[in-house]
């Protein structure tokens, strides 16, 4: 943060009285409202702190260290006596006092946007450490924070700082969240699609790597060729032999070098058969594998596209759900699975995904799909409860993402899964159902 901003705003908060209320909303992020309409944030994380203004912020948790309760008991509706910087530097101290039924207790609060070095520290009036957010003992800095000891000062800086004016303070602190919630957008998005993308490419490497339903039928034939050939020669084959020379049905002379040792010959022949079987069936089912590869790849192109089109951190979050530490249960991995304000949203990534849903979900659970075209299959799992609309919306709105990527308007129908039938396959019929409309334009 810079000196010349920090000045201003230490200007800026000299017009308020009061601080209402004080605590961490974050590990590192403080809330301070002053006068009770006036909210900044101190995001004193180190060597990237600053300032800003936002609607709101979501608490993380309620904290409840050491420093925190000494941070509510001292300054929690505490009276502002002096807003400063200290030294001129790039420490914002601020003089406070609460007053209690025996005596007016004075403290003092360091915010320090000190690099590396960057701390909140609460003190006595005679400068003497309460709590800091960071101890600091001697072995790290010359200037040591620890609880008991009193704070030395720091040296006044050995340079002139630019000046740097400021239209309005509130502007810039505004403008100040907007930019830092996009950068560190672009950086989770950044982060979450090289995830994805590593993901995509090991299946795209396994789809390449399959093979072809010709050369499999080949081997099939290739296999039960020498099987037949090995039993009509039982009586000329050693059970330990490694490489075998037989004479082909036209005349010629054919080796076959032998995989491993056999307890008999006619393991040896029994083999051939059960190779020959296998790649037959893999030739038989090998469109089933190919159209699940390949719809689990459109999957995560899907996917990846969503992350890249999202707009907030929050909508990341809801893609990437936190996992709970509890006992391992298998995942079906042609579902994917959502949280949205704590509904289970399940999405097919698949035919098969789209089957098991219908086929899993309960009767109250809402089943969502576009109307009248091919998409995938969302339940909402409703466990019984009425699901508020705003949620079938972002489930209606995520059946669009995962669909495709054209931007346009389109309508998503709703019902409970009683209302669905099952045709065949993943093909439903259904009745009394309601459409919302999803813009995915904006």
């Amino acid at each position: 943060m810079k000196l010349s901003h920090l000045k201003q705003i230490c200007i800026y908060l000299k017009q308020f009285s009061k601080i209402s209320a004080i605590y961490r909303v974050d590990d590192t992020i403080l809330k301070v409202a002053f006068d009770k309409d006036h909210t900044v944030y101190f995001n004193m994380q180190r060597s990237n702190s600053n300032m800003f203004m936002c609607k709101d912020y979501t608490r993380s948790k309620v904290y409840n260290a050491p420093f925190d309760v000494v941070l509510a008991k001292r300054l929690n509706r505490a009276n502002i006596i002096d807003i400063s910087l200290v030294n001129n530097d790039k420490i914002l101290r601020l003089k406070c006092s609460v007053s209690s039924a025996y005596k007016e207790e004075i403290s003092f609060v360091h915010f320090e946007f000190t690099g590396k070095y960057t701390n909140v520290i609460v003190l006595d009036q005679n400068n003497i450490v309460l709590e800091a957010l960071r101890h600091v003992d001697l072995f790290s800095s010359f200037r040591e924070v620890r609880v008991g000891q009193k704070l030395l000062e720091i040296p006044n800086p050995p340079f002139e700082a630019k000046e740097y004016p400021l239209e309005n303070v509130e502007a810039f602190l505004y403008e100040t969240y907007l930019k830092d919630q996009e950068q560190k957008l672009n950086s989770l998005k950044q982060q979450k699609v090289n995830f994805l993308q590593k993901k995509l490419k090991k299946l795209q490497k396994r789809y390449k790597s399959l093979d072809d339903v010709e050369s499999l039928l080949k081997e099939s034939e290739l296999a039960q060729e020498r099987g037949n050939l090995v039993l009509a020669n039982l009586h000329k084959i050693k059970p330990y032999q490694q490489e075998i020379e037989l004479e082909d049905y036209d005349g010629s002379l054919l080796k076959i070098k032998l995989e491993k040792n056999y307890a008999n010959v006619s393991q040896i022949s029994q083999d051939f058969f059960t190779k020959s079987k296998k790649a037959k069936q893999r030739a038989k089912n090998l469109h089933i594998e190919k159209d699940s590869l390949e719809s689990k790849i459109e999957h995560l192109n899907l996917f990846i596209h969503t992350v890249q089109e999202a707009k907030d951190i929050s909508k990341i979050s809801l893609l990437f759900p936190k996992k709970e530490q509890t006992k391992k249960i298998k995942q079906n991995d042609s579902i994917e699975v959502f949280f949205i304000e704590g509904y289970k949203v399940s999405l097919g990534k698949n035919e098969k995904g789209n089957i098991d849903l219908l086929q899993a979900a309960k009767a109250r659970d809402i089943w969502l799909h576009l109307k009248e075209r091919p998409s995938c299959h969302v339940i909402i799992s409703t466990d019984k409860q009425n699901v508020p609309e705003h949620i079938i919306h972002a489930a209606a709105r995520m059946c669009v993402d995962f669909t495709t990527t054209s931007k346009d308007r389109y309508l998503v129908d709703y019902t409970p899964r009683r209302e669905v039938s099952i045709q065949h396959g993943a093909n439903v019929l259904y009745n009394k159902y309601k459409t919302i409309e999803v813009d995915n334009r904006s």
